[in-house]
């Protein structure tokens, strides 16, 4: 049988006189090839054709100008703490303003479910999600039955929560868990991998997943499917960055499930040598035949709990455990005494066996971030101590307590060099770490620039990615990671979640100051076939869908 002449002019499209036609544009398909021009046709919620121009006649449809511009898949979200956004306002509009049209929720130990009692809910779930959500459910099922009810502006890719689990099962205890319990954990998180989650996600720099050893995190990821995936946020992003990682691999070796690094880092600032070391102990584990991702975000500043910079001990027991202590005096000064021994007075390093990156930044790093009464929000700690005529690490303690624990911050950790050598890596993908805004007016401007920025600051401005090896990092590589069926590439036959965005004017607007500015130069952006966001604004349609795994 001869081989098609790749050469022949192809025959003209015949398809039904319906449906949108994106006419000019530039597709940037996913997959890494070098983009090219292309018209694609939608209907329904799929892509039914992908050809050169000219070819797919445009009577009876409706026509987008795309002249100039790029068409590229919907970003996917591989870190985002958007579980709430379908029952909490309009859902999170961030996130769609700047791409993003698939979100993984659950992650860094932290999810909605499973509860079993209204005490958890108030002294866990409430530290990171509002206080205001109903909670009317316990178990994963119940809570699909809720957000599915409500719908979704981006497609919900969940994970199951260790710490959720863990804190339902043990309480915030520092201790091992026992074996019944681990049993009941195991039984938890088969039970939402079959309700529809993903995989597992652990926060080992928190409590209470700090308190778990390497066994019962490898006993649970064995729980979930063949297929699940096991994402961490790893318990040391400082000194203790190595060991984290082979702890990471370890776990992803002996259960033979994938492996996603969250929100990768590498301590210290400007340091290549360090992050050569990171990629090479990840790439031996590649050829050793363990699947292993990672995911960072394009800002040299890191955001986190405030409560962080305190000691673990201080978490024994969960959150009211930890206000109780911060209210005598005798045990604050011992946590000032321990974190300030690895610190130059606190401001900065000293000593590389404190576990904790934050502390080690110093007091002089850390600018409060989103609060939940708003009183600190955008603030120096620095400053604000100055102000308040406290010292600095009083100044934390102050605003934890008055707080209730609900305090982020900002701190910077890394380089442009640091973040530039992640990217280079194939396995590397994006993460905005974001919620939708809730309580707090000043999270970190990821929340809305990440997608943005990576296009304008590491493909235009420094051109450390070329712009499809840029589209695949926030396509086809976590498509294709996570299991997401028909997404992540523009082909014929996909579901037609795409975006559409100018590639010399686009950019990330967000800043510290004002972290919730939205980008500018993404034109549009459809999920399920439907346009979603039109001229940079929402066109008030919830397209979205739970994606469900296998």
């Amino acid at each position: 049988m001869n081989a098609p002449d790749p050469t022949a002019a192809a025959p003209r499209v015949r398809v039904a006189d319906q449906g949108l036609l994106i006419r000019g544009a530039l597709l940037a398909d996913g997959t890494g090839a070098e983009p090219d021009h292309r018209d694609v046709l939608v209907t329904g919620d799929r892509v039914a054709a992908v050809e050169p121009p000219g070819r797919i006649p445009d009577q009876g449809r409706r026509v987008v100008d795309a002249t100039g511009q790029v068409l590229a898949p919907g970003f996917v979200d591989v870190h985002s703490h958007s579980d709430n956004a379908p029952l909490y306002g309009p859902g999170d509009l961030p996130k769609l303003l700047q791409g993003v049209t698939t979100e993984v929720v659950g992650n860094c130990g932290f999810s909605l479910a499973p509860f079993t009692d209204t005490r958890q809910v108030r002294d866990y779930a409430a530290v990171t999600f509002p206080p205001e959500l109903p909670f009317t459910w316990r178990g994963f099922a119940d809570l699909f039955k809720a957000t599915d009810a409500a719908g979704y502006i981006t497609n919900y890719v969940p994970l199951v929560g260790h710490g959720t689990v863990r804190s339902m099962v043990c309480g915030g205890t520092a201790r091992p868990a026992r074996a019944e319990e681990l049993r009941e954990m195991g039984r938890a998180v088969a039970e939402a991998c079959d309700a529809g989650c993903f995989g597992l996600s652990s926060g080992l720099a928190y409590s209470p997943g700090s308190f778990a050893d390497t066994a019962e995190l490898t006993s649970l990821v064995r729980h979930m499917p063949r297929h699940g995936i096991y994402a961490s946020h790893i318990r040391s992003e400082g000194p203790g960055l190595l060991d984290s990682l082979r702890e990471a691999v370890r776990i992803g070796h002996e259960t033979g499930r994938r492996v996603q690094i969250s929100h990768l880092k590498v301590p210290g600032r400007g340091s290549p040598d360090r992050a050569e070391q990171v990629l090479g102990l990840l790439r031996r584990a590649r050829r050793e035949g363990l699947a292993v991702a990672q995911d960072i975000y394009p800002y040299t500043a890191a955001s986190l709990m405030l409560s962080a910079c305190l000691p673990r001990w201080a978490h024994d027991g969960g959150g009211a455990a930890l206000l109780t202590r911060l209210a005598d005096p005798r045990l604050v000064e011992r946590m000032r005494a321990e974190v300030e021994e690895h610190t130059d007075g606190g401001g900065g390093a000293e000593g590389g066996d404190w576990d904790n990156h934050v502390a080690s930044a110093g007091y002089r790093s850390i600018r409060v971030a989103s609060t939940a009464t708003g009183t600190y929000d955008g603030q120096a700690l620095t400053d604000l101590a100055a102000a308040l005529g406290m010292a600095p690490f009083d100044t934390l303690v102050h605003i934890v307590r008055h707080e209730e624990n609900r305090a982020n911050m900002i701190v910077d950790t890394v380089s442009d060099d640091d973040i530039a050598a992640l990217l280079r890596d194939e396995h590397t993908m994006l993460g905005t770490d974001g919620a939708p805004p809730g309580w707090g007016t000043s999270p970190h401007p990821r929340v809305s620039g990440t997608f943005p920025r990576l296009l304008r600051r590491f493909v235009r401005d420094l051109r450390v990615l070329s712009l499809p090896a840029a589209v695949a990092r926030m396509t086809s590589l976590p498509a294709d990671t996570f299991g997401l069926a028909d997404r992540g590439r523009v082909r014929v036959g996909a579901v037609a979640d795409l975006v559409i965005f100018d590639p010399q004017e686009v950019q990330d607007r967000a800043t510290y100051d004002s972290p919730l500015r939205p980008p500018e130069g993404i034109g549009k952006v459809l999920v399920g076939g439907q346009v979603v966001v039109d001229g940079g604004r929402w066109t008030g349609r919830r397209t979205g869908a739970r994606l469900t795994p296998g």
